[in-house]
């Protein structure tokens, strides 16, 4: 987020299963407008991140040592639904959030609701926003696509030479 009166920004990553950086600071800038705290939201989901996370890698891992076609294909899938679950989840959360604003916060009535964009810019009243994903996001993109390619070449049936 930028303002006037932040020159350097403030800055917020979301993480797979937590949010860091300024914080505080956006959520005290959001409860004016009553926008719902950044800890407050998908509480569930970062906390189901912490076991099916690693779950998912070790899924991705098992299917390169089992002899079953399908059952390798079975075990990448949660890797391809790990990151288009994170984006979807998380652009349901903005949309939620920038539309159910507090109508007792202070600054209610000067503040339609808005969805906070997932990529790219936007912004309410002086506050400009820039957001982006992390290599985090596309490292896990990288080993979806990757596993998609591999579930299609392990499920092709096997071409017998003559």
């Amino acid at each position: 987020m930028h303002a006037p009166q932040y020159p350097s920004g403030l800055h917020v990553t979301t993480w797979f299963y937590r949010v860091t950086g300024d914080v505080r600071e956006v959520d005290g800038l959001n409860h004016y407008i009553g926008f719902m705290p950044l800890a407050k939201m998908a509480t569930l989901e970062r906390g189901l991140a912490l076991i099916l996370g690693p779950l998912a890698v070790l899924c991705l891992a098992g299917a390169a040592f089992v002899r079953s076609r399908f059952l390798a294909a079975l075990l990448a899938v949660p890797a391809v639904i790990v990151p288009l679950f994170f984006v979807g989840d998380m652009a349901a959360w903005l949309a939620y959030a920038g539309t159910h604003l507090d109508p007792n916060a202070a600054l209610s009535s000067s503040v339609a609701p808005w969805t906070p964009p997932l990529i790219g810019t936007g912004g309410v009243g002086q506050f400009h926003t820039q957001s982006s994903f992390g290599s985090g996001f596309y490292v896990a993109l990288l080993a979806a696509v990757s596993a998609v390619v591999a579930i299609v070449q392990r499920l092709r049936p096997a071409k017998h030479s003559a």
